[in-house]
């Protein structure tokens, strides 16, 4: 069995008369994505203060690799202190200093590094996060999502075992946010740091999470993975649960894949699958190399191009949905797989004119240094049958796709030919 990094037992926390943590158990495994949801007032950034040592427990313990915080001798806990960054919900950039010296500052508090090594090593995490064309910029002078990587190479630069991130999509718009939350999971698996999350956005947070822990009221209604969650009918989760019923991708407008069930299940009752029905996965993906697309802006393309194709298949009497990852799944009664195929293969030219009209809308947008693009669409056919569950069709046109679109863009900088 594996030991948590961090773990909660029967922790209870009061402020006067009230009890925010009521005898809360919780694990939190190493190299994961854990996120915290609940309703407001649930005690979610009680919980985060803990861990981060603002505040101890009234009863119970916290234990770090199994070694309880409140036994820790005073090397032990700066050790632990060190170990820990925090991401705060507004970035809190210091407005006075440049893009490196926000992100050099905890060297220059916290450490006895010379001058060029915290040079170095602040250059190295700008140079990380895309940011190094911004290095003597100041955060009024960022675009909302490079603010936002900034202070994720600031919260990196002393290399924690621990990343604590509140509330961090907290007033962002629905492009934004997917960024944000990819961005996170992207980093957390380039320099293997343990991310703990508190989040309102449901769904968006359970597609980069590996644990969910529900606060109700005070202690953990739940705690476990994504899939976990959909499959438990405890009380203290209905509430939770009915907020999928009819989930909506913000980016794309289609329903969630929870939503799909609902509209996937009659199609399998009593006989009604029709004979030939299939299903079609497409997968975009869009590299930029240069600085002159925002990674939002990336997105908003690929959110486009999806809408688009996501309205044709529906037009042809599809269901349609997003699945993990932002991949597009459609199921087509009355369809054989030949036919699904001839017909994504007739989307192809479509395809490329639609990305490539918003890229070029999008980087007219931005002049500025060279840059290039590459952009791609998967796509994936299957045979679908009565005994196959939608998690099942999804990785079974998952693992058929080729590439049916593909083509290369930008623009030289000033002075080339």
């Amino acid at each position: 069995m594996r030991t948590p990094l961090i773990e909660f037992k029967d922790v209870t926390k009061r402020f006067r008369d009230k009890t925010v943590l009521d005898k809360v158990n919780l694990k939190i495994y190493e190299n994961e994505v854990t996120t915290i949801i609940g309703k407001s007032g649930t005690g979610k950034t009680v919980l985060l203060k803990h861990i981060i040592g603002l505040i101890r427990p009234d009863e119970g313990s916290i234990l770090f690799r199994g070694r309880p915080l409140a036994a820790m001798n005073r090397r032990e806990w700066r050790e632990y202190k060190q170990g820990l960054s925090y991401l705060f919900q507004q970035n809190a950039l210091f407005d006075s200093m440049t893009v490196f010296e926000n992100v050099a500052l905890p060297l220059v508090q916290t450490t006895s590094l010379t001058k060029s090594e915290i040079a170095q090593r602040a250059m190295r995490r700008i140079d990380q996060t895309e940011l190094s064309d911004a290095a003597h910029s100041y955060p009024s002078e960022l675009s909302g999502g490079m603010q936002k990587r900034a202070a994720l190479a600031r919260a990196l630069v002393t290399d924690p075992a621990v990343v604590l991130f509140d509330e961090p999509t907290t007033g962002q718009d629905p492009i934004r946010k997917n960024v944000i939350l990819g961005m996170i999971a992207q980093y957390r698996r380039r320099f293997g740091f343990t991310a703990v999350l508190i989040s309102h956005d449901i769904p968006d947070v359970f597609f980069v999470s590996d644990r969910l822990v529900l606060l109700w009221d005070g202690t953990v209604g739940f705690e476990g993975t994504y899939e976990e969650v959909l499959d438990l009918s405890h009380p203290m989760i209905k509430e939770l649960l009915k907020s999928l019923e009819g989930l909506q991708d913000e980016v794309v407008g289609l329903p969630m894949k929870e939503a799909f069930r609902s509209c996937y299940a009659p199609l399998f009752s009593d006989g009604a699958l029709a004979p030939d029905t299939s299903a079609t996965r497409l997968t975009i993906e869009l590299d930029v190399e240069g600085a002159v697309l925002e990674r939002e802006d990336a997105a908003a393309a690929m959110g486009a191009v999806a809408a688009h194709m996501s309205h044709r298949l529906s037009q042809l009497g599809g269901i349609v949905v997003r699945c993990a990852g932002g991949d597009i799944l459609a199921l087509l009664p009355h369809t054989t797989v030949e036919e699904t195929n001839q017909l994504i293969e007739s989307y192809a030219e479509e395809i490329k004119e639609q990305a490539g009209a918003v890229l070029t809308r999008l980087a007219g947008k931005n002049p500025g240094p060279a840059y290039s693009f590459d952009f791609r669409i998967k796509a994936g056919v299957a045979q679908v049958s009565p005994e196959d569950d939608i998690d099942g069709i999804a990785a079974k046109a998952a693992s058929g796709q080729r590439v049916i679109a593909a083509f290369q863009g930008g623009r030289k900088g000033e002075g080339q030919q």
